[in-house]
C-alpha cells in the first residue's frame, strides 16, 4: 500500500457492476466479500478493492474519512 492508494479510495468510482459510480470507500462490506471470495480484478482496480476488503474486514473505514473532508 502506498499513502496515494488512500486517497484514491475516496475519489475512484467502480466502472461497472451493480455499485457502478459509487466510490471505492463507499462499497458495501458484502461487495467487497464478494470480489474477496471470486476473484479481485488482476490491475489497479483490484489491488484498490483489496485495500479497501482490508479496511472493511478490520474495522478501520473511520480512518479514510479525514481524507474525505480533505476533497
Amino acid at each position: 500500500m502506498q499513502a496515494p492508494d488512500l486517497e484514491r479510495l475516496v475519489t475512484l468510482t467502480m466502472p461497472f457492476g451493480k455499485y457502478k459510480g459509487r466510490l471505492i470507500a463507499d462499497l458495501p462490506g458484502h461487495y467487497l466479500n464478494w470480489f474477496a471470495r471470486e476473484g479481485f480484478p488482476r490491475n489497479e482496480l483490484g489491488r484498490l478493492l483489496t485495500l479497501m476488503h482490508e479496511i472493511d474486514h478490520n474495522g478501520l473505514r473511520g480512518l479514510i474519512d479525514p481524507l474525505r473532508k480533505r476533497g
